[in-house]
């Protein structure tokens, strides 16, 4: 069993159920629809518009736990809350901003996981072990079982994703193929830039965009619940934390050792002249039989796999580079002789084009 009870609803739920039951509706708080946020549709719209230190500190903590706030300038208060609450996991996205600086101090959120990064202004997370910077390169993870201080900039207009524990703890168990001893702590800087968290980032942006939107499939439940899952199994294996290599040793494990071998030899050779004919040789298996396993395992064949890591490559160049490289010149750089196909290739993976990419490092968004 996870360290959470499992047989106990989380502090989320039994607040805001016993708000929307009990028909209370404290000054400020506003639920858009009127109905249990745990029961029916595939997700809940929620919101708050708030000007008092109280009735901020109870809406925060109905959704992401228990917390002190220290509010700057009482008289420009002004906590705005609004996003969605998907039921099947309980996980809450959304925008927030509080119109001054304030600070949070936070002992132990209990029974989730608060993840967030700013849409405009900054905010700095700090642990006895260290300080963390965030702006709009990169987040901050908030564990349970981890104190912390939140200070948050007047300006900051932030992201906030709310995973519950249970079901964060309930989904590593699964990777692992046991259950956890030790509380998950997450390292709590999460870069929204380059790499694969920030490929979290963008799905949690289109999985907003898509809940605006009255005709999406994302509307749909048993399409949302998916889309659920796949995030937290995404921030399970893109940001580092204390299960990383229990994680890692797990999929070792159930992948072939062929394979293991193969994405090895692609990833450390990706930026040389190899061909199908070479994956091939290194595997050690038929062709039929490697593009079955890749497909099976990674959903596409092992030229497609080769191209995706050229592309996250030349990505990860651009934003490092910062327009002291060439696109081209990185783009030949691995492999890619035909520049047109490139562009047409890599907007199709990152929804933007390597010059739209170079000029949003150039400004460090």
């Amino acid at each position: 069993m996870p360290l959470c009870v499992r047989k106990h609803k989380t502090l989320l739920e039994q607040q805001l159920k016993t708000i929307i039951d009990s028909g209370l509706k404290p000054f400020g708080f506003t639920m858009l629809e009127n109905t249990n946020l745990f029961e029916g549709d595939a997700s809940k719209k929620i919101s708050a518009d708030i000007q008092d230190t109280e009735s901020a500190v109870s809406w925060m903590s109905n959704i992401c736990g228990p917390h002190d706030l220290k509010v700057h300038n009482a008289r420009k208060m002004h906590f705005r809350h609004v996003g969605n609450v998907l039921n099947s996991t309980t996980t809450a996205i959304g925008y927030i901003e509080y119109g001054t600086d304030v600070t949070v101090n936070i002992e132990d959120l209990e029974n989730s996981y608060s993840i967030s990064l700013p849409l405009s202004g900054f905010q700095e997370l700090s642990t006895s072990e260290q300080n963390t910077q965030s702006n709009i390169t990169s987040g901050v993870i908030i564990s349970p079982s981890k104190p912390c201080e939140l200070n948050i900039s007047g300006n900051c207009r932030k992201t906030l994703v709310r995973i519950s524990r249970q079901e964060m703890e309930l989904t590593l168990e699964s990777l692992i193929g046991k259950p956890i001893t030790n509380p998950l702590i997450f390292d709590p800087k999460m870069d929204a830039n380059v790499g694969a968290s920030s490929a979290w980032w963008r799905t949690v942006r289109l999985v907003e965009e898509e809940l605006s939107k009255s005709d999406s499939l994302y509307n749909y439940a048993p399409f949302i619940r998916d889309i659920e899952k796949a995030l937290i199994k995404g921030i399970l294996t893109s940001q580092p934390h204390n299960y990383s290599d229990a994680i890692r040793d797990a999929f070792k494990r159930k992948l072939p050792a062929y394979i293991i071998k193969t994405i090895d030899y692609i990833r450390s050779n990706a930026k040389n002249d190899i061909h199908i004919e070479d994956i091939e040789w290194i595997s050690g298996v038929s062709r039929n039989k490697l593009y079955s396993d890749f497909k099976s395992h990674f959903g596409e064949p092992p030229t497609a796999y080769l191209k995706r890591v050229r592309l996250e490559g030349v990505r990860d160049d651009i934003i490092k580079y910062c327009g002291h490289e060439s696109i081209s010149t990185l783009a030949l750089n691995w492999g890619f002789n035909h520049l047109g196909r490139f562009s047409t290739e890599y907007k199709k993976l990152f929804g933007e084009t390597p010059s739209e990419t170079q000029a949003k490092a150039k400004l460090g968004l």
